[in-house]
């Protein structure tokens, strides 16, 4: 089974980013989930077959389980043009077709638990992105309420995360508020749905753009295991890092590579870790009823 990691369509090409090739079709965008996957900002060599298919289904699910809340970029785009047809069994499962927007530059990340860089940070500072947490806080936590830690959005070389007034400063202080305010309940609808297939949504990220006619859109991708934290509901335990369905899986493994500065180039990956990681892919999406 062969991993999809790069497409070429002859269409104009709007970005290529970590996972996903972007292209013009006028006025929309066509967006394929390659089988890329990245970690610590990089891009591995080796990627993990049918992952742009599961990201692309469970994004989907997400967006139509949330589109009570805000609108999102499927809001009026979502048809097959004429001019795909030619591509359709290359892109089938992997491609949609969403409305233009101007991608703000922030990740809106939002926190329900104590992981990954903001643990570092609350190690370091006490604070997660300018936000004052309890002491004593331990890996894997729960904390007191969910929180909103924005970041810089990076194409190439490391996100970095900033504080709430930071992105206020870039983006302006009223849509920071409503972004804030969006990913804050995007964050606890998420958290409802997982837990009743008992999982825990530790954190996510969501990106959000802004349409021809002004209007706020939810964008790119929703609650996916590329970017979220989803752990085993029944096997968490603060103080460890809980069994996931996510990401983390590769970044464990990562981390015990001590010859590697988590800069480009990436290290290969082994099967078995490619193997992991799609059956972790494929246990989330079974979880929320998705079939790939």
């Amino acid at each position: 089974m062969a991993a999809i990691l790069r497409t070429d369509l002859p269409f104009p090409i709007f970005r290529r980013g970590k996972v996903r090739d972007v292209y013009e079709l006028g006025d929309r965008l066509l967006i394929v989930a390659t089988d890329r996957i990245s970690a610590f900002d990089c891009v591995m060599p080796e990627g993990i077959p049918d992952k742009g298919r599961i990201l692309t289904a469970v994004a989907s699910f997400w967006f139509k389980a949330s589109e009570d809340l805000l609108p999102n970029h499927f809001r009026k785009a979502h048809e097959w043009p004429a001019e795909l047809e030619p591509y359709r069994a290359e892109l089938a499962g992997r491609a949609v077709v969403v409305e233009k927007t101007n991608p703000l530059p922030v990740e809106c990340v939002v926190r329900g638990y104590l992981a990954g860089s903001g643990l570092k940070e609350y190690n370091a500072t006490g604070e997660v992105c300018g936000v004052k947490l309890p002491a004593g806080l331990q890996l894997a936590d729960r904390l007191p309420e969910p929180i909103f830690t924005p970041a810089t959005k990076a194409e190439s070389g490391h996100d970095e995360n900033i504080s709430f007034e930071r992105m206020a400063e870039i983006v302006g202080a009223d849509l920071a508020e409503k972004l804030r305010t969006l990913s804050l309940k995007l964050y606890q609808r998420g958290s409802e749905l997982a837990a009743q297939r008992g999982i825990l949504l530790a954190d996510t990220k969501f990106e959000f753009g802004v349409a021809a006619d002004g209007t706020l859109l939810l964008i790119d991708e929703a609650l996916t295991p590329d970017s979220s934290r989803y752990w085993l509901a029944d096997q968490w335990k603060p103080g460890i890092t809980p069994p996931s369905l996510d990401k983390q899986f590769l970044r464990d493994y990562l981390e015990t590579l001590k010859d590697w500065d988590k800069q480009d180039p990436a290290p290969h990956l082994p099967e078995p870790i490619v193997t992991g990681i799609r059956e972790r892919y494929l246990d989330l999406a079974k979880r929320f009823g998705i079939t790939i």
